[in-house]
């Protein structure tokens, strides 16, 4: 049965009626004012048929697009196999086969000692549960966490993301959660750019060891390999080593939050792979349920010390998702999207800097694989004493709305939402790509003049 669309069915008809019915905390229509009829691959058209290059992705979730075929398959498969659609943490034999293939994916040492919990449908749930995981197994009950990391919007999660705006007004967050330096080279914590990161990793160590701190032993440390909505910045692979020496010297659990990174998006199937190390516990979600919504926790069996029913759920027993999901793994691994990702960031990167280069706005690109970040900046204020100039979130959002109009799909993050972010599906093309990238230079050019003259 088809889905009847009216004369009345306009973008404009369908966000007013959005807006009416709509929670005040709805946010993306603020920014992206569409409404959809279909997509497919990296195209999405809205309701007055107008094309855009979606760059956005589900904030990372579709890996494959839009509707990719082996997507539709494993749906079709699991209703024509008269599974159940929903098992609680009741096995079958999709399930089975999802962690088979989740299990293939992941370093072979990591794989051999690892466990998995299924969670609420949320990459959020999942860091709940990997909390309550450590401090369980360790007895402990501090969390150290980084600025500008952002693990979830939960009253949990919330407690131990760096973002501040949320929390203004949410009292009573969780105890015992402490802040760490992220190495953010351009805007280095410590003031001295490239490098900075060895300073951050001497004050993580000196911070564990002195007893004088006023932090007890923490039950685990959270990290992203790559913020994602800190503006997308990749940790140096050298402090990602030595973050791994500290917490394994000192028997403290290293949680890595993979729910933006996971699946092949930074050019390698798991961003922690970049730095050739392995995690206590790993959190995956959004592209992990092949377009649908999962989470789990992989964690060495040494942490399974919780009781029974100490982290449940109603809807961890996703079994399309799990079909979907063992279905975009394959699917990346067996077309090296992880190493097309990997090639195609590189090259966008590249033109980016090119742009760039012409231009008074862009301070920095960076980013790994397709997850990249150009960060905007207010040239007419002072630069600080490594050169960084403040960030100008009106310009980014500006330059949003001109990539909008020419039709293409992204987002704006980091700090003072300054930060451009690219997160387009792997299943990306080349010529997409140049698509995307000249339709960008443009749309900084239009945005700087409306800036200058305004």
């Amino acid at each position: 049965m088809s889905i009847s669309i009216t004369n009345q069915s306009t973008n404009e008809a369908l966000l007013s009626q959005q807006e009416l019915r709509e929670s005040n905390a709805r946010s993306y229509p603020r920014r992206i004012p569409i409404a959809i009829q279909k997509a497919e691959g990296a195209i999405i058209t809205d309701m007055n048929g107008k094309e855009y290059i979606d760059c956005l992705a589900g904030a990372g979730t579709l890996a494959l697009g839009h509707n990719h075929e082996v997507v539709h398959e494993a749906i079709q498969q699991v209703l024509a196999d008269r599974i159940p659609l929903h098992t609680l943490d009741l096995t079958t034999p999709v399930k089975e086969a999802f962690v088979d293939e989740l299990f293939a994916s992941l370093p072979a040492n990591f794989a051999q000692k690892a466990k998995v919990q299924f969670c609420g449908p949320t990459g959020g749930d999942a860091i709940e549960a990997a909390l309550k995981l450590v401090k369980t197994a360790t007895g402990n009950r501090t969390i150290l966490s980084f600025q500008g990391g952002y693990h979830g919007s939960t009253h949990g999660t919330l407690s131990i993301s760096g973002t501040t705006s949320p929390k203004a007004r949410i009292h009573a967050l969780v105890p015992d959660t402490h802040f760490l330096p992220y190495p953010y080279e351009y805007r280095c914590p410590f003031g001295i750019g490239e490098g900075g990161h060895e300073a951050i990793s001497t004050y993580i160590e000196n911070l564990l060891d002195d007893p004088e701190s006023g932090i007890v032993k923490p039950a685990g440390i959270v990290v992203e390999v790559v913020q994602g909505e800190g503006g997308s910045v990749p940790a140096p692979i050298a402090w990602l080593k030595e973050l791994r020496r500290i917490t394994k010297e000192r028997q403290i659990p290293l949680i890595i939050d993979e729910v933006q990174t996971g699946i092949g998006r930074t050019g390698k199937m798991f961003a922690f792979q970049h730095a050739d190390i392995e995690p206590d516990v790993l959190v995956l979600s959004k592209a992990i349920g092949g377009s649908l919504p999962l989470s789990v926790v992989v964690y060495d069996k040494a942490l399974d010390q919780w009781e029974p029913g100490a982290h449940i759920g109603t809807f961890r027993g996703n079994q399309l998702a799990m079909a979907t999901g063992k279905a975009t793994l394959s699917f990346v691994k067996e077309h090296a999207l992880d190493a097309h990702a990997h090639d195609l960031g590189i090259y966008m990167q590249m033109q980016l800097k090119a742009i760039q280069s012409d231009s008074f706005s862009i301070g920095d690109v960076r980013g790994r694989g397709l997850m990249i970040g150009v960060e905007i900046i207010d040239w007419s204020k002072p630069a600080n004493k490594i050169g960084t100039h403040p960030g100008n979130g009106e310009l980014a959002k500006v330059i949003q709305q001109e990539c909008f109009k020419r039709g293409v799909i992204l987002e704006v993050g980091g700090r003072h939402g300054a930060v451009i972010r690219l997160l387009p599906p792997l299943i990306l093309s080349q010529a997409q790509a140049d698509d995307v990238l000249e339709r960008f230079k443009e749309a900084v050019k239009a945005a700087e003049a409306k800036w200058v003259t305004r």
